[in-house]
């Protein structure tokens, strides 16, 4: 099934590639959004907790033509299959595997922000031969920081339907600094499309990821991008996971909140540009 979307960055309409859809074998279809030469370097970009692949619209203009992106939006989120049940890191996991496959991709560069950045180091953790190279962003080895957990009791008492205050505030929490009304009107449609029942099961599954003993696995080239105004996950963690990935490089947008590539998307498309490139040297 393909459809055909618009898509805004900075108050513009731009033309975008038509989104998707794929069924995988782990039960659920996800829609995604392809763009770039098929015969470039893989890049699948994973969003963070309760987004979609809308999530990584401003950087995708940034992007250049020879690298072959992958979005997908993940199962629950956005207009992604909802099963009843699964939402553990090993159920986001799998589907990520399943698409790899299913697609028919060769090794991948696997970026994820936020709850995308666990699974994005599972991903590289079971799946070695297939991780060309990883990046995380606005990401933990442990997500159960002080504003986590008081953010899950929140979410605990969640009824349906949501209301749109409260996840407009969710988002701008995310920010350090305001951005188009019409972007954040957008994100907070996207989030606005997942049950109560999905926001608390995909927290959980955030705050029972516990990788730290795990991450000396990883072996693919890493590069780690923290926000110095994050106001869920403290620098220390970015830290931790430098200290843990052998050989992983840390950058650090001083200025930046949870989401900076909604802030800095320019900025990160370069980074992440860069970084690919390095991984052909």
């Amino acid at each position: 099934m393909v459809t055909t979307q618009q898509s805004r960055v900075a108050g513009e309409t731009l033309s975008i590639d038509a989104v998707k859809s794929v069924a995988l074998p782990t039960g659920v279809r996800l829609p995604y959004v392809e763009r770039g030469d098929p015969d470039g370097v893989p890049v699948l970009l994973l969003h963070g907790y309760t987004d979609s692949w809308l999530s990584w619209e401003p950087v995708l203009p940034h992007l250049p033509g020879t690298m072959h992106a992958f979005v997908p939006t993940q199962r629950g989120h956005g207009d992604a299959e909802r099963p009843e049940d699964g939402y553990g890191l090993h159920d986001f996991d799998a589907d990520m595997a399943a698409f790899v496959n299913t697609l028919g991709l060769g090794p991948v560069v696997i970026v994820g922000t936020s709850m995308g950045s666990i699974v994005a180091q599972r991903f590289a953790i079971d799946y070695p031969e297939r991780t060309r190279g990883l990046v995380l962003v606005a990401a933990a080895t442990n997500w159960r920081t002080p504003e986590t957990v008081e953010f899950s009791e929140i979410v605990a008492a969640l009824e349906d339907p949501i209301d749109p205050g409260f996840v407009r505030g969710f988002q701008e929490s995310t920010l350090a600094r305001p951005l188009a009304p019409e972007f954040i009107d957008a994100i907070v449609a996207e989030s606005l499309k997942m049950p109560a029942r999905v926001w608390r099961a995909a927290l959980e599954g955030c705050l029972e990821a516990d990788l730290a003993d795990a991450l000396g696995a990883i072996d693919a080239p890493t590069l780690i991008v923290s926000a110095g105004r994050d106001a869920y996950l403290p620098s220390s963690e970015q830290e931790a996971l430098v200290a843990a990935i052998p050989g992983a490089r840390l950058i650090v947008y001083h200025d930046a909140g949870h989401a900076l590539h909604w802030e800095e998307p320019a900025r990160f498309a370069a980074d992440l540009v860069a970084f690919v490139d390095g991984l052909a040297t």
